[in-house]
């Protein structure tokens, strides 16, 4: 088990938007994988398979981060925060709704050793 962060990003882009959106979204990604405590960071979008047919956001951001440290500065970067503000927040951005959640592979109540 590790102190990382896993951060499932979704995106439902405004209709005739998800190609902008996404192209936008993957311009965020050198930047991002640079930042310290960054190990995983890749835009993704959904793609249709009999053998997954789950309800999701067209479009997801897969991240690990190192820890909760790590990440919440990425989500205080000023690219991050004009993102949010700019596509997500404003009604004129390309995004309908999201979805930020992030997860710990850690159970709850873990004894860890110190």
């Amino acid at each position: 088990m590790s102190k990382r962060i896993y951060c499932l990003a979704q995106f439902k882009p405004k209709a005739g938007k998800e190609t902008e959106l996404f192209r936008l979204l993957q311009a965020l990604e050198p930047d991002t994988l640079r930042e310290d405590g960054c190990i995983q960071y890749i835009v993704t979008r959904h793609i249709a398979s009999p053998f997954a047919e789950g309800k999701s956001f067209p479009i997801v951001f897969n991240e690990i981060w190192e820890d909760r440290y790590a990440f919440e500065a990425h989500c205080a970067r000023k690219a991050i925060v004009s993102f949010f503000e700019t596509e997500c927040l404003s009604a004129e951005g390309m995004v309908e709704d999201y979805n930020v959640c992030i997860y710990s592979d850690e159970p709850e109540g873990y004894d860890a050793p110190r």
